[in-house]
């Protein structure tokens, strides 16, 4: 697995949103639009892309207070780059960024196993609401 091939870009700066939206929506984790997503992006406190030669093939992002409370939200990688640790990457850069925080992690309930190595554990101390409820119950989401 070498990830010293890919660009790793902290910055929302020349992004295309459109991709980043198509790649969200690929896996389930948000059907928002590109402009939206620039705006969801831009005001996270840490964000991950991931890019190959220029192509956009993997983005993460958290909400934090930077002191003692982070959420990871949106970490998708292309279905043809998977396997190779680009997941990982991501997941270590912004774990890096709320080193001394209590982390939650949100994703898709169909991959929740892919992040307990991580040592990220199933809680049973938390609740959601969502404005569009139905969409949520029919993926999955609740209980």
């Amino acid at each position: 697995m070498n990830t010293t091939e890919f660009e790793i870009i902290d910055s929302c700066d020349g992004i295309d949103f459109d991709e980043v939206s198509a790649l969200l929506k690929y896996y389930g984790l948000s059907d928002l639009d590109g402009d939206i997503q620039r705006q969801v992006f831009q005001n996270s406190y840490v964000t991950v892309f991931v890019k190959d030669n220029g192509r956009l093939i993997g983005v993460g992002r958290a909400i934090s207070d930077g002191i003692c409370q982070g959420a990871i939200y949106n970490i998708a990688v292309r279905d043809e780059y998977r396997g190779r640790g680009i997941g990982k990457l991501i997941v270590d850069e912004i774990l890096s960024r709320l080193k001394g925080c209590n982390v939650v992690l949100y994703t898709h309930p169909k991959h929740l196993g892919l992040y307990e190595h991580w040592g990220f554990r199933k809680m049973r101390t938390s609740y959601a609401k969502f404005p569009r409820e139905e969409y949520f119950e029919k993926e999955g989401f609740f209980e």
